[in-house]
């Protein structure tokens, strides 16, 4: 059994690292808060371009269209969003257990991929993958990504497709459900789609200027855009939320521990006393005899 002071020194170090994982927890759910109200915020926005599309839809052949047309996928491009920092339980290793199993479809079914990173620890899974095509790794993103950051992730996502570098595009990110739940997803961001919407003809007598073509391709654009930066706000919520979730568990284990470590401290200072006073019983008996 450990003695008296090597547990008090472990009780100190426990409770110094609950401190940390305290401060990290509320940090966290701080964040949090701030990231879920991003994410419920431009969802009417996504909504607003599908809409737009719906009604676009029935003047033009969508088909047509160079972020709409659909061919055969022989090379897909995988955009990859993680954190930059560890210390988020599950979050990290549930979009790379994605992306491997993705990389092993690719192979069984002969399509070549390529990919681009965001976040630090995507980054650096991909980087011990062999055989891996990198086109961009992009770090320590703000929590609402803007200007260079969104439109440089966009203009080589529009490049790649239209030139058919890339047949498709799809990004492997974790989908913010609720505070304690998040689902780590893949979803096609090019060729671009839309869901018809639930008045498909509230948009109907509208004027387009200066044309409809035009209209369609600044729409299918902002539309693309729109579902990589809602993708990236909510894999920043959703990396907020279970970096807050591992901190409390962090911090609950960490009273057990010390709760533990204070009861076997007890006992050995109770122990200790016990055997002194045997000792001196002991030494009181000899005495006497």
């Amino acid at each position: 059994m450990a003695s008296t002071q090597e547990l008090k020194g472990r009780i100190r170090s426990v409770k110094s690292t609950k401190q940390i994982t305290k401060a990290m927890q509320l940090v966290a759910a701080s964040k949090m808060r701030r990231a879920q109200e991003a994410t419920k915020a431009s969802s009417p926005y996504t909504l607003a371009a599908r809409q737009l599309l719906t009604a676009l839809s029935a003047h033009v052949a969508v088909q047509e269209h160079p972020l709409f047309v659909k061919r055969p996928v022989k090379t897909r491009l995988l955009i990859v969003i993680a954190s930059d920092r560890g210390l988020a339980g599950a979050y990290n290793s549930n979009i790379t257990r994605l992306y491997a199993h993705e990389l092993k479809d690719d192979d069984a079914s002969g399509i070549k991929n390529t990919t681009i990173t965001i976040g630090r620890k995507a980054a650096q899974f991909v980087s011990r993958i062999k055989d891996t095509k990198v086109l961009g790794a992009y770090e320590d993103l703000p929590d609402k990504p803007q200007g260079r950051e969104l439109t440089a992730i966009l203009d080589s996502v529009r490049t790649l497709f239209t030139s058919g570098e890339v047949d498709a595009v799809d990004i492997l990110f974790t989908d913010f459900i609720n505070s304690v739940r998040q689902d780590a997803v893949i979803r096609r961001v090019l060729p671009a789609g839309f869901e018809p919407a639930n008045e498909p003809g509230a948009l109907k007598d509208v004027l387009y200027e200066p044309s409809v073509e035009t209209v369609l391709d600044a729409v299918a654009y902002r539309l693309v855009g729109a579902q990589i930066f809602q993708a990236l706000l909510d894999a920043r919520a959703s990396e907020h939320s279970m970096r807050m979730l591992a901190m409390k568990n962090a911090t609950d284990n960490a009273s057990d521990l010390i709760d533990d470590l204070t009861l076997a401290m007890n006992k050995a200072r109770q122990g200790a006393i016990t055997q002194e006073l045997a000792e001196i019983s002991g030494g009181v008996e000899a005495l006497n005899d």
